[in-house]
């Protein structure tokens, strides 16, 4: 590949960038941002090495678009129109039955590839991005039969250079998939982060007695709210299927507590460990 445009130059696309560097050192890698402070951040971080022109969009071979996922099914038919015929375009978002229905007829739709990359970290902007985010992560691709096979061939040379492992779903299906094993932990770390906020009044405490437990688990709760917010407005659906599931469950904790039920409690709590199974192995 000669060009590699990203468009949106925060962790994701700047950890794209950086990790496609590795394999296409002869490349050249350009961005666009509407933040320019992130695009300068971009350019001294030798992230890419200049803003894309409109003419840089019509002879890219790939355009990888990370941006919020309210925004981004307006620009890559944007993007769409303008690019060349050899041009593949992906994004990156957290959510896709919107962006897939919304693209499902564009006359270039062959040149477009859903993609989610599983990682990530609460931090953001482009100096929080680094080569090896995705190395033996997943990469979702929803309806891969509708990408023009050649590039098909492509994006999966790159994912595969990246060493990721490749899952097949469609667009309801992943966004299912996500309500309940990221979109639910994202709301459960802002949530916790707020309930122990409002409670201490004197916020020295939080940082005095906090443990390890309490920073694992709020750790989400310092990632971007312009990024989360379209997000859960986009799958408020099946994000609220999973809250339902997710309350039920604290309301029966809350049940046997009250109870005295301890024999319960630690069936319930022994029961869940299975997870530490489910995930032995895997790489987070």
């Amino acid at each position: 590949m000669k060009t590699i445009i990203g468009v949106g130059l925060g962790l994701i696309g700047g950890s794209m960038l950086l990790s496609l560097k590795r394999f296409y050192q002869q490349a050249e890698f350009l961005g666009e941002d509407n933040n320019e402070d992130h695009l300068q951040q971009a350019n001294d971080l030798n992230i890419v090495s200049r803003k894309a022109k409109d003419q840089d969009f019509k002879t890219a071979d790939l355009v990888i678009v990370s941006i919020p996922v309210d925004t981004a099914p307006k620009l890559i038919e944007k993007l769409l129109d303008q690019v060349g015929t050899q041009t593949l375009v992906i994004d990156t978002g957290s959510t896709k039955a919107k962006l897939c229905e919304h693209l499902a007829k564009h006359p270039k739709r062959d040149q477009f590839m859903a993609t989610h990359p599983i990682a990530g970290t609460e931090f953001s902007g482009p100096q929080a991005a680094f080569p090896s985010l995705f190395d033996h992560k997943t990469m979702i691709i929803c309806e891969i039969e509708k990408t023009n096979l050649k590039l098909q061939q492509r994006a999966i040379q790159c994912f595969e250079n990246m060493q990721m492992n490749l899952r097949y779903m469609n667009p309801v299906a992943h966004n299912k998939h996500m309500a309940y094993v990221s979109h639910l932990s994202h709301i459960s770390s802002f949530m916790l982060g707020k309930t122990v906020i409002d409670k201490e009044e004197n916020e020295r405490n939080i940082f005095d007695l906090a443990g390890s437990g309490f920073e694992s688990t709020v750790r989400l709760a310092k990632s971007n709210p312009a990024t989360w917010t379209p997000i859960f407005k986009q799958n408020k659906t099946f994000v609220l299927e999973a809250l339902s599931e997710y309350i039920h469950n604290l309301k029966n904790f809350e049940k046997v507590l009250e109870h005295d039920n301890f024999e319960q409690l630690y069936k319930d709590m022994n029961n869940t460990n299975i997870v530490k199974d489910i995930l032995k192995g895997i790489k987070l």
